[in-house]
C-alpha cells in the first residue's frame, strides 16, 4: 500500500467533479487527487448513446475555465436552427479530455488515478491492483452522490420473451437497419433523443410507437440562450414567469399560463402532463415529435412478448415485428440532501436547479473564497433534482432564495457576472460599489423576488 499526501481528495471525475478542481485549481494553490472508475473524464459521458447532444446550449456547460467548443456558434439548419449549438458527446468527451490535458495536469497539483475504484474513506485501488492511502489536509469530496445511469450501464428493467429484439439506445444506430418499425420505452429525454434520431433518418412517424409512462412539460431552448443578442429575451421570459406566478390562482392555471407564453411546452395539449425532469426542447423538435401518433400512456412496461406488451396500466397488442429501444433509466438522481459542506467532506449537489456544473463551480468557489463552514453552507443549500410540475414551483423558490442570498456579496455577485457556467451572467447587470445605488438595487431586486416567493409558497401549500 502506498500513501500520498494532497489537500483534497475528489472521488469522481465526472461533469460535477470536473468543474469542482477545474475552479479549486484556478482559484487556489491546493493540491488534488481525483480518482475515477472510468478510463477519461467526463463521467457518464463515456457510456452515452453516439447520437446524443446536450439540450442546453454548449456555453453553459464544462468547466468555468475553458469553452466547450462550437459554443459561440448558431445553428443555420436543422431542429435546432437559430439557436447557439449542442455539443455532441463526442465532443464532450474530447473536451473533458482536453480539459485533464491542458488545464488542469499542467498545473502539477493535480494527481489523477483514472480506472481506480474508491474503496471508502481516502482509500482506493488502482488497475494493478494496488491500494492507496491519501493523506487528506483538508477534504474528501464526493462528487458521485448525484451519479447519473445511463441505459448502457444496467439491463432492462422489464421482462422480454425469447425472440424479442430489445436494444439500448447505445445499439440503435447499428440495429435500426435491420427493422422497419420500433418502439420506444420512456418518455423523458434518452426517448425524446431517440424518436427525433430515426425521423432525421428518414424512419416516417407512422412506424414509430412511443411508450410514454407520464407526459412531461418541456423547457423552451428559445429561452435559455445565451449571449447579448439573446438577453432581452431572457429577461422577458423572466419577468413573464415572474408575472404568470403572481398572478396565477392554481398551479393548473399557473403552467396553462405559462405555455400560453411558450415558457413551457407539452407534448399533447389534450393531456395534463404529471412530470417534469428539466427537459429542454425547441419548437421545431417538438413539432417533430408530434407526428408521431401512436402513444400509449398505460404506465411502465412490465413484459413484453411477440404478441403483447403488459404495463402496469393494461396491455396493448404488439405492433408488428419491432425493435424496443430501452430509454427507461430516471435520468435525475434524487438523493436525499445533505449539507454540502460537512467537516472534512464535500458532498456536490445541485444549488441552482438543474445546473449541476455551474453548481460545482461556485461550491468550489465558495470554498474557497469563505471561512467557516456555517457561512459556505448559507450560500450553497441544495436544491433536489425534480420529478413533478410542483417541483418547477419548488426549485424557482429555492433558486430566488439563493439570489437573495448571493446579491448581499459583491464579490460573490464579482464572480457570478465573470464566470463561463452562470446561466444568468447576462441578465443580472453588476450592481454598482456605492452604497446608496446598491441598496437601492438590491431593496427593488428584494422586492421583486419577495412577492414572487410569497405567491410561490401559497400556490405549493394549495395546488
Amino acid at each position: 500500500m502506498t500513501s500520498i499526501e494532497a489537500d483534497y481528495l475528489v472521488v469522481g471525475a465526472g461533469a460535477m467533479g470536473m468543474a469542482f478542481v477545474d475552479t479549486l485549481l484556478t482559484e487556489t494553490d491546493a493540491t488534488v487527487v481525483l480518482v475515477d472508475e472510468n478510463h477519461q473524464p467526463g463521467g457518464h459521458w463515456n457510456w452515452v448513446y453516439p447520437f446524443v447532444r446536450l439540450h442546453q446550449p454548449s456555453a453553459y456547460y464544462g468547466v468555468n475555465s475553458l469553452p466547450l467548443a462550437g459554443e459561440d456558434t448558431i445553428d443555420e439548419s436543422g431542429w435546432n436552427a437559430g439557436f447557439f449549438e449542442l455539443a455532441s458527446g463526442h465532443d464532450v468527451c474530447a473536451y473533458y479530455d482536453r480539459v485533464l490535458r491542458h488545464r488542469l495536469l499542467p498545473t502539477g497539483r493535480l494527481t489523477y488515478h483514472p480506472a481506480a475504484r474508491h474503496l471508502g474513506g481516502t482509500k482506493f485501488r488502482t488497475l494493478d491492483g494496488a491500494e492507496h492511502t491519501v493523506t487528506v489536509r483538508r477534504r474528501v469530496v464526493d462528487a458521485t452522490y448525484l451519479l447519473t445511469v445511463v441505459q448502457s450501464m444496467r439491463p432492462a428493467p422489464f421482462t422480454v420473451a425469447d425472440g424479442v429484439a430489445v436494444v439500448t439506445p447505445n445499439e440503435l444506430p447499428r440495429r435500426a437497419g435491420e427493422h422497419r418499425h420500433f418502439t420506444i420505452v420512456g418518455g423523458g429525454k434518452t426517448g425524446m433523443d431517440c424518436c427525433l434520431w430515426l425521423m432525421r433518418s428518414g424512419v416516417p412517424p407512422q412506424r414509430l410507437r412511443w411508450i410514454m409512462p407520464r407526459d412531461s412539460w418541456l423547457l423552451n431552448r428559445a429561452n435559455i440562450q445565451p449571449g447579448r443578442q439573446f438577453v432581452k429575451a431572457l429577461r422577458d421570459s423572466i419577468g413573464t414567469r415572474m408575472t404568470a406566478v403572481t398572478e396565477a390562482t392554481s398551479v393548473d392555471d399557473l403552467f396553462d399560463r405559462l405555455e400560453a407564453q411558450q415558457n413551457v411546452f407539452r407534448l399533447d395539449p389534450a393531456v395534463r402532463p404529471t412530470m417534469y425532469h428539466c427537459a429542454i426542447v425547441s419548437a421545431a423538435e417538438l413539432e417533430q415529435l408530434r407526428r408521431i401518433d401512436d402513444v400509449v400512456r398505460l404506465g411502465h412496461v412490465e413484459t413484453v412478448t411477440a404478441d403483447q406488451v403488459v404495463l402496469t396500466g393494461g396491455a396493448v397488442a404488439a405492433a408488428e415485428p419491432s425493435l424496443y429501444v430501452d430509454c427507461t433509466t430516471q435520468g435525475l438522481p434524487r438523493p436525499p440532501s445533505v449539507p454540502v459542506f460537512d467537516g472534512d467532506r464535500i458532498t456536490l449537489q445541485s444549488v441552482r436547479g438543474c445546473q449541476q456544473v455551474f453548481s460545482a463551480a461556485f461550491i468550489a468557489h465558495v470554498e474557497a473564497g469563505y471561512g467557516d463552514d456555517a457561512t459556505r453552507n448559507e450560500l450553497c443549500v441544495p436544491i433536489p433534482h425534480p420529478d413533478a410540475p410542483l417541483d418547477w414551483l419548488r426549485i424557482l423558490l429555492a433558486d430566488n432564495r439563493a439570489q437573495l442570498r448571493w446579491v448581499q456579496d459583491p464579490e460573490l455577485m464579482d464572480w457570478l457576472g465573470s464566470a463561463r457556467l452562470n446561466v444568468l451572467r447576462e441578465v443580472i447587470p453588476p450592481i454598482p460599489d456605492k452604497p446608496r445605488v446598491r441598496e437601492k438595487a438590491i431593496g427593488a431586486l428584494t422586492a421583486v423576488l419577495g412577492k414572487t416567493n410569497e405567491r410561490l409558497v401559497e400556490l405549493m401549500a394549495d395546488p
